[in-house]
């Protein structure tokens, strides 16, 4: 059997047999990586839950559930890596992590399992000098006519705001965008435009000084998405973990999820569950 397509002295490629090969080595590898990550909790040795996720995430909706981990399991080493969910989804696929957390890009992954946590809207946010503060009810035709201060192209569900304008032919004047919401407020607050954010990024107290207006009418709603790597065995804290931040995602459920057949299957059981709302 040849493995490798040469030419004189070099290695060009895997052959088809070569192919293969190398996923059965690959299928290989991870087994003893499971093997190895079933030995270390029977023996409770480097025990560490590793979270991947966007900083939306990470510092509005997992704090409660991060400190309420940490008094039930205090033995086990937790570390939140953040980053885009392009470069969340990689980390997850190449095992660096357990779990990653996002809105964009997991759902869409054939080697990951993702199901949903939550869904969530968006907010208006204006200077209090601004007038649209005295509108009974702001349009998208209204926004159009300021600048815009909201999200970088893959974060925080970005993509279904330029949907929205897209579909209604409007064209928005993005003076300027970020991948932090405080980041957004803050230059909302300097009178650079009006804010589009995550609506769990406002809060009724640090931001009394701006307006803010629910525009989950204009803009609808998003899934966050929790993912596990396929086929990968999964530590008993991380199914508590992820109970945990989903009570509907109890160990039985999750499992379910992993063994499913196809992505499709997967996809249909989402749409049957009932995902709460923040």
């Amino acid at each position: 059997m040849s493995v490798f397509i040469r030419s004189s002295r070099q290695l060009l490629g895997f052959t088809d047999e070569g192919e293969q090969v190398a996923r059965m080595a690959e299928d290989i590898l991870a087994r003893v990586e499971d093997i190895r990550s079933l030995s270390e909790e029977r023996n409770q040795l480097n025990q560490e839950l590793k979270i991947a996720t966007t900083h939306t995430q990470a510092r509005y909706v997992l704090p409660e559930i991060v400190k309420d981990f940490v008094q039930c399991f205090p033995d086990i080493k937790l570390h939140i890596y953040q980053g885009t969910p392009e470069q969340i989804a990689l980390m997850l696929e190449q095992g660096s992590v357990d779990i990653a957390i996002a809105t964009e890009v997991l759902s869409d992954r054939e080697s990951l399992v993702a199901m949903p946590y939550y869904q969530w809207s968006r907010s208006l946010i204006l200077p209090p000098e601004n007038p649209l503060t005295e509108k009974q009810s702001i349009e998208l035709e209204d926004i159009v006519r300021y600048p815009i201060i909201t999200y970088v192209k893959g974060f925080t569900g970005r993509s279904k705001i330029d949907e929205v304008f897209e579909r209604h032919h409007l064209t928005p004047n993005y003076i300027l965008t970020a991948a932090d919401a405080d980041v957004i407020k803050t230059y909302v607050r300097l009178g650079l435009g009006i804010g589009i954010v995550a609506n769990m990024a406002v809060s009724p107290v640090i931001d009394m000084d701006l307006k803010v207006v629910d525009a989950s009418r204009l803009f609808g709603y998003c899934t966050s998405f929790i993912a596990i790597k396929k086929d990968k065995y999964i530590k008993s804290f991380v199914y508590r973990f992820i109970e945990m931040l989903s009570p509907a995602l109890d160990k039985n459920r999750v499992r379910q999820f992993q063994t499913s057949v196809d992505m499709k299957q997967r996809q249909e059981w989402v749409h049957k569950m009932d995902i709460p709302v923040l």
